[in-house]
């Protein structure tokens, strides 16, 4: 298993601040390429400017997972003309908390010695062990930190708990395959909202669709529109005035989901929706659930849709269904247009 999970691992590098306010990407192994080393240094706090001070964010760009890990230079340390540093860590997979753990290592490895070199020792001997450990900087076992735990993480009752029905919108956005855009100015609070989003369809354990901490820029719009369905999250409240990054808005500070015009058709709701809406606030204010059985019970309602539109694809020539064959099944309007819209995200749509 660890020679698996040691393959996730990409690279790690180091961001100094000095003492004279120079920024500067300092060293790196084995490599990152230019445009992701740029991206790296717009999301470290220690690039932006401001007095806001971020000791952990992540997110992803070209399918690269990056966790930016920020810590000040303290006595007692071999760091006499650094400030504060970064340690960035890319890899193939979500798993917030498992390299957050690492980096705090790889953190006071360098906050002591100064070198990179006693860094690389550690990552290298996690890389090839899947383990790091020592009396003074703490142990790491990449065996503790599996898939499952990392998409749990986040508590999705919280999110019912801030948006109560109109969770339901974000379930047909993320079952439909929508573009969802998140806003908050607060990094803190929009990492933590935008990971659980994906435990509402938890029958695709896909959390490759999120793309945490997107800034406005050129480079990352373009690779964020090669998806053709995300939970972006931004910092930047101009993302309101740009519908054409999302068919959903979430206002996170003023509790405000908004439906964008081009997608109010396909996002219309019936009492298909109502139904699920209750059953998922319903779970979720059960004092006697847990985030996991909240999620468990939206799943099974899930599989129950699906399954009942395998069984009306089943029914068709080619296995895929038809708009005109949906019209014989006499169902209301708004569940026609959801099945029709589901059939067409599961691939079982004739084109």
């Amino acid at each position: 298993m660890a020679a698996t999970e040691t393959q996730l691992i990409l690279s790690v590098g180091l961001i100094e601040k000095d003492v004279n306010g120079d920024t500067l990407w300092v060293w790196c192994y084995p490599s990152v390429g230019p445009d992701l080393r740029r991206i790296l240094l717009s999301k470290c706090c220690l690039t932006q400017g401001s007095r806001d001070f971020h000791i952990f964010v992540f997110g992803q760009f070209r399918r690269t997972w990056y966790y930016v890990t920020t810590a000040e230079a303290l006595e007692p340390t071999a760091l006499r003309k650094v400030t504060h540093f970064s340690v960035v860590v890319t890899a193939r997979d979500f798993n917030p908390e498992k390299y957050a753990a690492l980096s705090r290592i790889l953190c006071r490895v360098y906050n002591k010695h100064g070198s990179p070199v006693k860094m690389m020792e550690a990552y290298v001997t996690v890389l090839t062990k899947g383990i790091c450990q020592s009396d003074e900087n703490g142990s790491f076992l990449i065996q503790d930190y599996d898939a499952r735990k990392a998409y749990l993480a986040g508590s999705v009752k919280d999110v019912v708990s801030q948006f109560g029905m109109e969770t339901v919108i974000l379930y047909t956005a993320l079952l439909l395959r929508k573009r969802i855009a998140v806003h908050h100015p607060r990094i803190e609070a929009l990492l933590e909202f935008v990971r659980v989003l994906p435990t509402l369809t938890w029958h695709r354990k896909d959390w490759s669709i999120v793309h945490p901490y997107v800034h406005l820029t050129d480079v990352e719009l373009e690779d964020l529109k090669k998806c053709s369905g995300y939970v972006a999250g931004f910092v930047d409240p101009e993302v309101g005035n740009r519908p054409d990054l999302f068919d959903v808005l979430v206002n996170l500070p003023d509790g405000v989901i908004t439906i964008s015009q081009s997608a109010k058709e396909a996002m219309a709701m019936g009492k298909l929706h109502k139904d699920i809406g209750c059953l998922i606030v319903e779970s979720a204010e059960d004092a006697e659930r847990s985030d996991v059985q909240v999620v468990k019970d939206i799943s099974l309602k899930t599989k129950e849709v699906l399954a009942s539109l395998v069984s009306l694809a089943r029914e068709c020539e080619d296995g895929k269904i038809t708009f005109e064959g949906l019209q014989q099944h006499r169902f209301p309007p708004a569940t026609e247009n959801f099945l029709f819209h589901l059939a067409a995200a599961e691939q079982l749509l004739r084109i």
